[in-house]
C-alpha cells in the first residue's frame, strides 16, 4: 500500500485500492440475533477490471513488510474452532422471548480480534509504510484490499459462477466443457456490463451466481482499517478471481451500527452512517469513486421490519415459525457508505383518512423495461434512470411509508405524515424530477445523534422533529429529501468537501418549506431572511469556538480528489469526535451558495441548478464543477471579480468567516435592515468581522442605516462621518436620523449639518434644511 497514515491522528482511512479494481456489485445474505447482537452471514462481491489492470513491470521494488519487518503471512484458514451455521439452517428454538434471530444463539465470545481462521495484526497501520504493495509486479501475487473493521472475517473464497444453470448465455460457447479462471471472469464481465434495460435479469444472475459454490478458498488477513485477500498465481487484478464469497459476522461493538431499544422498549439496530461509514457492517470499497449496486436478503425473527436503503417496498416472506425475509436491491451504482439498514418493531403510520387524489398522485414509476423511454441525454454511467422515464420526471410526490414505534403513532399522524407530501411537490418543483422512486421515513430511537440522516429511499428522522409546532419537522424533512439530490444523487468525489451536500441541503431546506407552506412571496423572504441572521449567529459562534483547522472545506486545496497510485487516500478529520457536532459546512456552505442566488438572481440561480441537476446526477463532483458551470452561466455584469480561484480562496480554503466582497456584503446589510432588532453584539460582530467603516461608500451607507435603526451608539461617529465625507449619499440618513424620534440622533443630524451646510450643494442643503427645522 502505498499511503503514509499516521494512527495517532484524526484522519480517516480509506484503504481499498480501487484504482485496480472496482466493485461492481455485492449480494449480502444476512442473519440478524438481537440476543447476540451479530449480523452474520456472506457478502459476494463481482469486480470488473480493466485493460489498465493488466500485468506490468515495475521499476520500483517494494518488499512486504510490516512494523517489525517480518514477512507478511497469509495463512489458509484451518478447521473453524466455533461453528458456523448454515444462513440457511434455522434452528426450531426460539429463546430471548421472541427477539432472538432464526438459528443463531450465544453472544460473540470470541477474542479481541474475533478473526477465527487468519491472523490480525495488532501493530495496525503502520507510520511508514503499509505492510504489503497492492501493485501488480512480476515476482508478486495481486492483493485485493478492502475496507473493514470491526469484523470477524470467518473465511474467504472464489466463487465458482461458472456452474450456474444457463450461465453460458454469457460466454460464447454454446456449453461450458472446459472451465478456467478466464471463463469466470468473462461471465462476470459480460453480467456487470448488461445494458440497463436488462436490470431485472441481471439481478437475478447476481443471486443466481451469489448461490453457487465455492471453488477454492483465498488467502485473507486483516488489519485495524482493512481485509487483505490474495489468490497464489493471481499477478494482476484481471487474473484476480472477479467474484469472491466472503463469510463474516460484525462485533456487538462495531462502530457502524447501533443496537439499542426503541421509544416502546423494544430491541431495534440501525446503521449509524459517519464516521466509519459501513466497514464495520459488510467488507467493501470505501472511496466514493466505488460506486456499486447491491440487494440484500435479510432474515430476522418474524416480530421485526427490516428497512433498507433499496428501491423495492420489501414484504415479509416467512420461512418457517417465527422467522421471516426481507429482499431489498437497487440498480442505481452508488458509493458503499450509501446501504443503510434498520431493524426494529417499527409500525406502519398510516394517515386517519386518505382521499383518492392522494393516491393518484403518489403511483408508483418503477423503472420498468415497458415504460423505460428516453427523455434526454444523462452523463452518468449506464443504469435504469428516472431522468430518462417521461412519466417520472412529472411524478412530484413518490410514494412514501412512515415508520416508528406504535408509542408514537399519534404525532406521527398529527405532524409527519401531512408534511411529507407537500415537502415533496415543493422539492419536485424546484428541481425537477424526484431521484429515487420511493421514500420511507423512519423514527429512530432516542439515542439518534442527530435531527435527521438521509439515505437512498429512506430518512431517518430524530423524534425530537415530532414536538411542538410543525416547524421543526417541516424544515428538517425539506433538508434531508433535499439530499436525495445533493449528497445522493450528485455526491462529493473527496469526502472531504462535506459542503457540496450539506451545505445545498441547507439553503434548499428554507426554498422548499416556503413552498411546502405555499408561502407569498414577501413572506417567504421574510422566513428566509430570518433564518439567515440565525444561521449568521451559529457561524459566529462555531468560528470562535472551534479549531480553525476545522472551518476550512476544502482542507486538501489543490491536492482535493486525489488519490495513491493504489486509489487509497485519507478523509482529513475524518475521526475527530468534535466533528460530528460541527456545523461549519452547513453554515459556510449555506452562506456561499445564498450569495451566489443573490448574485445571479433567485429565478436564474434555482433555472442553473436544475440544469446542473440533470447534467451531473448520478455522477461524482468536486467544488470545481459547480462553481465552473455556474460561473458561465452568470452574466459578465453580474460576475465582475467572482472566478473560481477567488472562492476557493475566500470561502473554501480560508478559516473564519469570508471576507465578503463589496456587494456581497450589501446583500448581507440590507437583509439584517429587514430585521426588526438586532442585538448590539451582533452589530458589533458586524463591524469587527468585515471591517465597516473601512468599506466603500455602498457598504458604509448601510452600516449607517443599521446603526441609526437600531440605536447603536457606540457607532454614531460612523454616521457623522459619513454625512461630513460622503455628502452625495448622506441625504437620506438625515431624514432617518430624524423619523426616529430619538434626541441623540436628532442632534447628531443636527451637528452634522451645521459643520458641512456651508460646503453643500444649494439644493441639497435646502431639502436637509426641511428635514431638520
Amino acid at each position: 500500500m502505498d499511503i503514509k497514515l499516521d494512527p495517532s491522528q484524526d484522519d480517516l482511512p480509506l484503504m481499498a485500492n480501487t484504482s485496480h479494481t472496482l466493485v461492481k456489485h455485492y449480494v449480502l445474505d444476512l442473519d440478524v440475533d438481537f440476543k447476540s447482537q451479530i449480523i452474520e452471514g456472506t457478502i459476494v462481491l463481482f469486480f470488473e477490471s480493466g485493460s489498465r489492470f493488466k500485468k506490468q513491470s515495475s521499476s520500483t521494488e517494494e518488499t512486504c513488510q510490516s512494523e517489525s519487518n517480518e514477512a507478511c503471512k497469509f495463512r489458509m484458514p484451518e478447521a473453524c474452532h466455533i461453528p458456523v451455521t448454515n444462513t440457511r439452517t434455522f434452528s426450531s428454538k426460539m429463546g430471548y422471548n421472541d427477539f432472538t434471530v432464526c438459528g443463531k444463539g450465544e453472544k460473540d465470545t470470541s477474542g479481541k480480534d474475533g478473526n477465527h481462521d487468519n491472523r490480525e495484526q495488532a501493530s495496525g497501520i503502520s507510520s511508514s509504510k503499509y505492510c504489503c504493495d497492492t501493485g501488480n509486479h512480476e515476482s508478486e501475487d495481486f492483493l485485493l484490499v478492502l475496507d473493514c473493521c470491526d469484523l470477524s472475517v470467518l473465511k474467504v473464497e472464489e466463487v465458482d459462477v461458472a456452474a450456474v444453470p444457463g450461465i453460458e448465455k454469457f460466454t460464447k460457447s454454446p456449453k461450458l466443457t472446459v472451465v478456467s479462471e478466464e471463463l469466470r471472469n468473462q461471465i462476470i464481465h459480460e453480467l456487470v456490463t448488461l445494458p440497463a434495460d436488462r436490470w431485472r435479469e441481471q439481478l437475478d444472475y447476481y443471486a443466481r451466481c451469489s448461490q453457487a459454490p465455492g471453488c477454492g478458498e483465498l488467502l485473507f488477513d486483516t488489519d485495524a482499517w482493512s481485509l487483505q485477500i490474495r489468490k497464489t498465481g493471481a499477478q494482476t487484478a484481471s487474473d484476480f478471481p472477479h467474484a469472491i464469497r466472503i463469510r463474516y459476522r460484525t462485533k456487538p461493538q462495531g462502530r457502524s451500527v447501533t443496537w439499542t431499544s426503541d421509544q416502546s422498549g423494544r430491541p431495534c439496530v440501525y446503521t449509524m452512517g459517519s464516521p466509519i461509514n459501513n466497514r464495520a457492517l459488510f467488507p467493501c470499497q470505501e472511496p466514493p469513486v466505488a460506486m456499486s449496486t447491491w440487494q440484500a436478503t435479510v432474515r430476522a425473527a418474524a416480530c421485526f421490519v427490516v428497512l433498507m436503503s433499496g428501491e423495492n417496498s420489501a414484504k415479509p416472506t416467512q420461512l418457517q415459525e417465527g422467522c421471516s425475509s426481507w429482499h431489498y436491491y437497487v440498480t442505481m451504482p452508488m458509493p458503499a457508505s450509501t446501504v443503510t439498514i434498520a431493524v426494529g418493531s417499527w409500525t406502519e403510520m398510516k394517515p386517519e383518512t386518505c382521499s383518492s387524489h392522494d393516491l393518484a398522485t403518489e403511483r408508483s414509476f418503477s423503472p420498468s423495461e415497458a415504460d423505460f423511454r428516453y427523455v434526454g441525454v444523462c452523463g452518468h454511467m449506464e443504469y435504469p434512470c428516472r431522468f430518462q422515464i417521461a412519466s417520472a420526471t412529472t411524478q412530484e410526490i413518490i410514494p412514501h411509508r412512515v415508520f416508528a414505534p406504535v408509542c408514537l403513532r399519534g404525532a406521527c399522524q398529527e405532524t409527519l405524515l401531512r408534511l411529507i407530501p407537500p415537502c415533496l411537490s415543493a422539492a419536485h418543483s424546484v428541481l425537477g424530477t424526484h431521484p429515487f422512486s420511493r421514500l420511507d421515513v423512519l423514527i429512530v430511537p432516542a439515542n439518534f445523534p442527530s435531527l435527521g440522516m438521509a439515505s437512498p429511499h429512506i430518512i431517518f428522522l430524530s423524534q425530537s422533529t415530532l414536538t411542538g409546532m410543525s416547524h421543526l419537522c417541516g424544515t428538517r424533512l425539506c433538508h434531508e429529501i433535499a439530499h436525495a439530490w445533493f449528497g445522493l444523487a450528485i455526491g462529493a468525489r473527496d469526502w472531504t468537501e462535506e459542503w457540496l451536500s450539506e451545505g445545498f441541503a441547507t439553503h434548499l431546506e428554507d426554498v422548499f418549506w416556503a413552498r411546502a407552506q405555499q408561502l407569498a412571496p414577501h413572506k417567504a423572504q421574510e422566513q428566509q431572511e430570518l433564518r439567515a441572521c440565525l444561521r449568521w449567529h451559529r457561524l459566529q459562534d462555531e468560528v470562535r469556538n472551534s479549531p480553525e483547522e476545522m472551518q476550512v472545506l476544502r482542507p486538501n486545496k489543490e491536492k482535493t480528489g486525489h488519490v495513491s497510485d493504489s486509489g487509497s487516500s485519507v478523509i482529513k478529520h475524518g475521526l475527530n469526535p468534535e466533528k460530528v457536532f460541527m456545523q461549519v459546512h452547513y453554515l459556510k456552505g449555506y452562506f456561499l451558495l445564498w450569495f451566489l442566488a443573490k448574485r445571479l438572481g433567485d429565478d436564474a440561480y434555482f433555472s442553473f441548478l436544475r440544469k446542473f441537476v440533470h447534467t451531473f446526477h448520478g455522477q461524482l463532483i468536486l467544488s470545481q464543477d459547480f462553481l465552473q458551470m455556474l460561473l458561465e452561466n452568470i452574466p459578465e455584469e453580474k460576475r465582475l471579480d467572482l472566478s473560481v480561484e477567488n472562492i476557493f480562496r475566500d470561502w473554501l480554503e480560508s478559516s473564519g468567516i469570508p471576507q465578503l466582497l463589496p456587494d456581497q456584503l450589501v446583500l448581507l446589510l440590507e437583509c439584517l435592515l429587514e430585521r426588526k432588532t438586532l442585538n448590539p453584539r451582533t452589530l458589533q460582530s458586524l463591524e469587527r468581522t468585515y471591517h465597516l467603516p473601512e468599506q466603500d461608500a455602498e457598504v458604509r451607507h448601510r452600516w449607517c442605516e443599521l446603526i441609526v435603526k437600531h440605536r447603536y451608539t457606540k457607532a454614531y461617529k460612523d454616521v457623522e462621518r459619513f454625512l461630513q465625507e460622503d455628502q452625495a449619499m448622506g441625504i437620506y440618513l438625515y431624514g432617518e436620523l430624524m423619523l426616529s424620534e430619538d434626541a441623540g440622533q436628532q442632534q447628531v443630524a443636527r451637528r452634522c449639518f451645521k459643520l458641512t451646510r456651508e460646503q453643500m450643494d444649494r439644493s441639497s442643503a435646502e431639502v436637509v434644511a426641511e428635514m431638520l427645522f
